[in-house]
């Protein structure tokens, strides 16, 4: 039986292997915790001042894995082994684990206490809320289907953009592109000139839509994981509207005034006359449901009391109210929907599978720059915002984000109005540029190469690696330079 038909024999066995996988690390950590007494002192102060740091050298777990993410998929000799997960998964977990022996032996506070708690940290902390956030709604969102054919002109796709941008705070910028990239794609099967408006889709609801809410782009849930307010992010609307905007009327001009006048006769005919109205298909359950996403994200935050009462949420009432919506999601929605969507866990297990090992060879590098941070010449708005910007645009915008967070905290003191401890101005900037930059390439953001695949599947010849590039420099680079001037202080 090939992996297909197995997969078809038992659809929800991904599902099981994901929460297996998140309930198995969640329990060795705990085991750990029993067997090796960890550190007294809470973890965020183990590294204050006057007590060893990390060694520069042991940044280099995590370099490793974030170069292998970045190199790996585009070389042809590795490309093919890189597409298994779990391969993906044996160089995140070999990377971690060195990091946690580093931990243990040799670095200069270490022992396997320090270990643990670190490990304990990371799971319970950062990685079990942040994979239960992702898997909900990229479970959800995958049924529901809308499909047809509308007249593929610069206002229609404008609008299919549009509404992937505002979706993309809500239901995450995975769940946004998936839910529309299809329906999009049906609609320009017509014409010739289509890569160009997959590029705009992925600036705008893969990446720069999803900046009004933690739900929207990993980055700002980590943020608020870590202490920022769930409604923080709403202080961004002035740059998420006008990048947004921008780049909805260039799109829109372009297209209208160069590509589409380019399609041949032929091809616009057919467009014309070749029109189904949308069909909207597993709604019923799946968008109440996605509104039990939000709502349980925002009001379920065990470190604070629930709206109007003085009672605080149970430690992981959050997330096993997420997996319930999965898991309501599964049983009540019509299944037909999710093979007609061509639906798979595939890219939910990728992230699952790397971001153990991200979370955890990331330690050091933390630690370095919440005792070292202020030492590195980056002090303000426009310079996190650039810094964080173009390593998002090479790495996973998520660890990124973290990095510059723990640097703009080291400089940010107890300051009256600071947010989790940055303040509110270098807290825009890491946002913004950690958010917007992952669009400058494929590999800035996961939906980025997820929606380059589904548009080549379609027949669509996307730019190449470097090719996408100049639509970045020459479009988007220049928008968010405008925004940073306009909109960042300092």
């Amino acid at each position: 039986m090939n992996r297909s038909a197995a997969n078809q024999a038992n659809p929800h066995k991904p599902v099981i292997l994901v929460i297996g996988a998140i309930l198995l690390a969640y329990a060795l950590a705990t085991v750990a915790g029993l067997i090796i007494p960890s550190e007294a002192v809470p973890h965020d102060e183990i590294h204050a001042a006057g007590r060893a740091i990390s060694a520069y050298w042991a940044v280099i777990p995590f370099t490793l894995l974030l170069a292998a993410i970045a190199v790996l998929p585009l070389l042809e000799r590795t490309a093919h082994w890189w597409d298994h997960n779990l391969h993906k998964f044996y160089v995140a977990g070999n990377l971690a684990l060195i990091t946690l022996l580093y931990l243990a032996f040799l670095h200069p506070s270490g022992s396997l206490g320090l270990a643990v708690q670190t490990l304990e940290h990371v799971v319970v902390k950062d990685y079990i809320p942040f994979i239960v956030l992702l898997f909900s709604l990229y479970s959800i969102s995958g049924g529901i289907r809308i499909e047809g054919d509308l007249p593929a002109h610069a206002l229609t796709n404008s609008i299919f953009i549009a509404a992937g941008g505002l979706l993309a705070s809500l239901i995450g910028t995975t769940g946004a592109a998936m839910l529309l990239v299809r329906p999009l794609l049906e609609t320009n099967s017509e014409r010739k000139h289509v890569a160009h408006t997959v590029v705009f889709f992925i600036f705008v609801v893969c990446n720069c839509g999803g900046l009004l809410l933690p739900l929207g782009d990993p980055p700002l849930f980590l943020g608020y994981l870590n202490g920022v307010d769930f409604l923080w992010t709403l202080s961004l609307w002035k740059s998420w509207l006008f990048i947004n905007g921008l780049l909805l009327v260039t799109y829109f001009v372009v297209d209208h005034f160069f590509y589409y006048p380019h399609e041949t006769k032929a091809d616009v005919m057919a467009d014309e006359t070749q029109v189904r109205r949308l069909r909207f298909s597993g709604l019923w359950p799946n968008a109440l449901l996605l509104v039990g996403v939000v709502l349980a994200v925002a009001l379920l935050d065990p470190a604070q009391p629930l709206p109007g009462t003085e009672w605080h949420p149970w430690p992981y009432l959050r997330e096993m109210a997420l997996l319930a919506f999965v898991a309501a999601s599964l049983w009540m929605g019509p299944h037909t929907v999710r093979q007609d969507n061509d639906f798979n866990y595939l890219a939910i297990v990728e992230v699952a599978a790397l971001f153990i090992g991200i979370f955890v060879a990331m330690q050091p590098a933390l630690e370095i720059l919440q005792a070292r941070g202020a030492g590195f010449g980056i002090d303000t708005p426009h310079e996190f915002f650039w810094a964080s910007g173009w390593l998002s645009s090479v790495l996973d915008n998520a660890p990124t984000y973290l990095v510059f967070f723990q640097t703009a905290q080291s400089l940010s003191g107890d300051a009256v109005g600071n947010v989790a401890g940055i303040a509110p101005s270098l807290l825009s900037g890491v946002a913004l540029g950690s958010v917007t930059m992952g669009a400058m390439t494929y590999i800035g953001n996961g939906p980025n190469f997820m929606v380059k695949a589904i548009a080549e599947k379609s027949g669509v010849r996307m730019p190449s690696f470097f090719g996408y590039m100049i639509y970045s420099f020459l479009v988007l680079l220049p928008i968010l330079a405008l925004n940073s001037c306009l909109f960042l202080e300092g």
